[in-house]
């Protein structure tokens, strides 16, 4: 039976007060405990910039009042999935929610300090290949999906783009009504404004590179 993951882009059932676990990396939890405060501090600036009360994000977010409290106290670490439905409320970009601050010149990031998002059940992970620094219209992610499953995603943004290689295992997309298989080396360019879906078919992890391009720089 093929699991159901969620991802950089994923939707899904209004999230309950229970914290999920959300970041991961070579060493787990030092992520989560670096990653939480950004979201927490992110959210309630974001959040109070629009005028809206946490009942009133809850609402419009699908996710609880509760869990959006401990987020904002930087007590939780969401999910890719709770932090896209956030996002997509708040009308910001993914990377305006983890953003932490700019600095000028080269910046190199190395892998050992990588911030690894997952999914509830650890089957999808994403890892952002770009800093947290500000928000940005581009990002780029390296992706994950375990062998036999399947992530779906709900639309993003009007404009939004997707530009996806993969690099490791098989992957076949759901969009616009048509499947499209990808195998390594392959790459698909799509809009990403509709609700669309990615599956691994293979008994191998799917690995893939994806450039996500937003409309206009927001947040």
């Amino acid at each position: 039976m093929k699991k159901k993951a969620s991802d950089p882009a994923a939707g899904g059932n209004a999230e309950g007060a229970q914290p999920d676990a959300a970041t991961s990396s070579a060493a787990p939890g030092a992520e989560s405990t670096d990653l939480a405060p950004v979201v927490g501090g992110n959210l309630r600036r974001l959040r109070t910039r629009r005028g809206l009360s946490l009942e009133r994000l809850a609402q419009i977010s699908g996710v609880s009042r509760a869990m959006l409290g401990q987020i904002e106290l930087g007590q939780s670490a969401p999910t890719i999935n709770v932090l896209w439905k956030i996002a997509r409320a708040l009308e910001v970009t993914f990377s305006a929610l983890i953003s932490a601050r700019s600095q000028s010149g080269a910046l190199v990031l190395r892998a050992q300090d990588s911030k690894i998002l997952t999914s509830k059940d650890r089957s999808f992970s994403s890892r952002a290949l770009f800093p947290f620094d500000e928000p940005r219209r581009v990002e780029f992610y390296e992706l994950r999906l375990a062998a036999s499953s399947v992530e779906e995603a709900d639309a993003h943004p009007p404009g939004t783009s997707e530009n996806l290689v993969v690099t490791a295992g098989a992957l076949e997309i759901d969009v616009a009504g048509d499947t499209h298989r990808l195998e390594a080396g392959d790459s698909i360019l799509f809009e990403a404004d509709t609700p669309h879906a990615y599956r691994n078919p293979g008994k191998v992890e799917a690995v893939m590179y994806l450039v996500m391009t937003y409309a206009e720089e927001i947040g």
